[in-house]
């Protein structure tokens, strides 16, 4: 998969929120209401990076999330990351 330019990243990350281009990744946080909230979303989000064969750098401490995307195989940021990225906008939109 090709790797994306910053003029094309950075027109992608305009539509979606919260998310930022960050040391070659995309990134966000969520903060849930407690640890099995955010545990729950995870699993979800887990199942979906199973399906698209793509997934994430993260981290869980108590009610927060913590999401990185980039693309080990092309060295950069792909349109595999913000599929994956618009799918966990969906996952999040839905709790």
């Amino acid at each position: 998969m090709k790797k994306l330019s910053e003029q094309e990243i950075e027109s992608k990350l305009a539509k979606l929120s919260g998310w930022e281009y960050v040391d070659g990744a995309i990134e966000t946080s969520f903060e849930f209401k407690d640890f099995k909230d955010a545990f729950s979303v995870m699993t979800r989000i887990a199942f979906e990076c199973e399906a698209q064969g793509h997934h994430p750098d993260w981290s869980n401490v108590y009610n927060s999330l913590n999401i990185r995307l980039n693309t080990h195989d092309a060295e950069g940021i792909t349109e595999k990351d913000f599929n994956l990225a618009h799918s966990i906008e969906k996952i999040i939109e839905s709790e």
